[in-house]
């Protein structure tokens, strides 16, 4: 769509002015439901370990006598292995992502889903360290943070930040650093239920824009805390709470990103491929995917890069980070088996495509379980993951209606919300479960209510969903007034390498 472009200001104008007041009434309307948050204490592991998704509510004991502060101190092994884990997700995102969506949509338009994961990744990390890192990771209000670490003021290679053990720290550049690359592949997930019609331009206006008001806050919501040092009785523990992120002084789990990475991405996903609109002759010309070997080559990626994103959340190199790692490997490998056995029954053939979402399904529903659920559980888990995210990209997809191109909703969707809700549930120690580590008492926390934290989980995922939603169809709807969301017809037929980038992934 051609737009005047002093028409185009004006629009800009009044709509972030909409954009600017949704997000207020929003905030204004989740803190008037906020019921008084239990005390909360995190984490799910005995050694007093977790993840950086890890509050939870405990019942605590009577006030401790006071007691020496604690002095944090750096450990050079922790320190390495966040360096490992960190290199990890950036593979996940590049090649790993890129390769995976790649082979998955036509051959004219794979260098222009490269592209888009390569500059929307460049991009993240860049207002990440401007003030993304800032208003998601310093103390504000329960949805967003401050800025005061922006342009990273006062982060130099002394600051230390906060692991899930007392008295244990890592480098705040190191933390930084690691949680950049989760905000970066969040981002570029959206671009899955968009490929093959968006334009280029509008599609990196809107990954600002969603990244801003959207992933930012959530990552705050669910993962801010000021750490556990501090906790050396119920006053201290009502301070971390009252500091907290929302969600996290609900005490809801999330070890690796449930909520903040998949439902969050899926949400804005669905939406987007609702106001963009179908791809010109679905269902009538093959879209077929161009290259399953590529694909295949990216969900091994994706799954190696996981280690990483779930191991790596445990912040430290412990026990938490080991049962972390075996979940993910264990509830992978279970997914995959568990889709292509649902799909041979069903289709009468196990297929490669079926097998590489299969073992994607499982890495996305264990990511909020990863440190808090027991082998045996993180295995039912992906059983379940298979058989459910394989009902999202076929039944759930014809219900809603919506070209989710690369099933990004079905898959990172069904199985982050199926995650987070069965994080509650398996995280019991009834059920093999890690409990939730109680830090006024030092030890796991006796008392676990699986209808109670399920509850919990509920209240992350609605929060994530409806925030998301809209703030996505509110970024979208700027992108299209601005820039215009879609390329036109004749440039979708030829295929967005040539009209968007100029070039081909492949010489004709």
């Amino acid at each position: 769509m051609n737009i005047p472009a002093n028409q185009k200001v004006k629009n800009m104008k009044k709509l972030l002015v909409s954009f600017a007041l949704g997000l207020s009434l929003l905030a204004g309307g989740l803190a008037m439901a906020q019921t008084p948050a239990a005390p909360v204490a995190a984490t799910a592991a005995s050694d007093a370990s977790a993840t950086p998704a890890t509050p939870a509510a405990v019942a605590t004991t009577a006030a401790a006598p006071a007691a020496a502060p604690i002095v944090d101190t750096v450990n050079k092994g922790d320190t390495a292995w966040m360096i490992v884990a960190t290199l990890l997700v950036i593979m996940m995102s590049i090649p790993g992502l890129a390769l995976f969506y790649g082979g998955l949509v036509r051959s004219k338009n794979m260098l222009s889903i490269l592209m888009q994961v390569f500059v929307i990744f460049c991009l993240i990390i860049v207002l990440w360290a401007l003030y993304g890192y800032s208003v998601a990771f310093t103390a504000g209000n329960p949805f967003f943070g401050s800025l005061d670490k922006i342009f990273m003021k006062g982060v130099t290679p002394d600051s230390m930040a906060a692991t899930f053990s007392k008295g244990v720290a890592i480098p705040e550049y190191m933390y930084m650093a690691f949680q950049a690359t989760f905000a970066a592949i969040t981002v570029a997930l959206v671009i899955g239920s968009l490929a093959e019609r968006a334009r280029f331009s509008a599609v990196l206006l809107f990954a600002a824009l969603w990244f801003t008001f959207s992933y930012l806050p959530i990552a705050h919501m669910v993962w801010y805390w000021d750490g556990p040092d501090g906790i050396v009785n119920q006053a201290g523990l009502d301070k971390v709470t009252a500091n907290a992120g929302w969600l996290w002084a609900k005490g809801a789990l999330d070890f690796a990103g449930g909520t903040v990475v998949h439902i969050d991405a899926a949400m804005a996903g669905l939406v987007g491929s609702l106001v963009l609109g179908k791809r010109v002759g679905l269902g009538k010309e093959s879209m077929a995917p161009h290259s399953l070997t590529l694909t295949m080559v990216g969900a091994s990626l994706l799954w190696v890069g996981w280690f990483g994103f779930n191991a790596g959340s445990a912040l430290e190199a412990n026990g938490s980070a080991a049962l972390a790692f075996v979940n993910t490997l264990v509830a992978t490998a279970a997914a995959a088996l568990s889709w292509m056995g649902a799909e041979a029954l069903h289709k009468g053939k196990a297929s490669m495509l079926g097998a590489a979402s299969g073992a994607v399904a499982g890495l996305v529903a264990i990511t909020p379980a990863a440190g808090f659920v027991g082998v045996m559980g993180a295995l039912v888990l992906g059983l379940l993951a298979g058989v459910a995210c394989l009902w999202g990209v076929n039944g759930l997809k014809r219900l809603l209606g919506a070209d989710d191109a690369l099933d990004v909703f079905g898959v990172h969707g069904v199985g982050g919300i199926l995650g987070a809700l069965m994080t509650g549930v398996l995280a019991s120690p009834a059920l093999g479960g890690t409990g939730i580590w109680d830090y006024v008492a030092n030890k796991v926390s006796p008392d676990y209510s699986i209808l109670g934290q399920l509850w919990i989980q509920l209240q992350g995922v609605l929060t994530t969903i409806v925030w998301s939603g809209v703030v996505a169809f509110i970024a979208f709807k700027i992108a299209d007034m601005v820039i215009g969301l879609r390329v036109s017809e004749e440039s979708e037929r030829e295929g967005l390498d040539i009209t968007s980038h100029g070039e081909s992934a492949y010489s004709r």
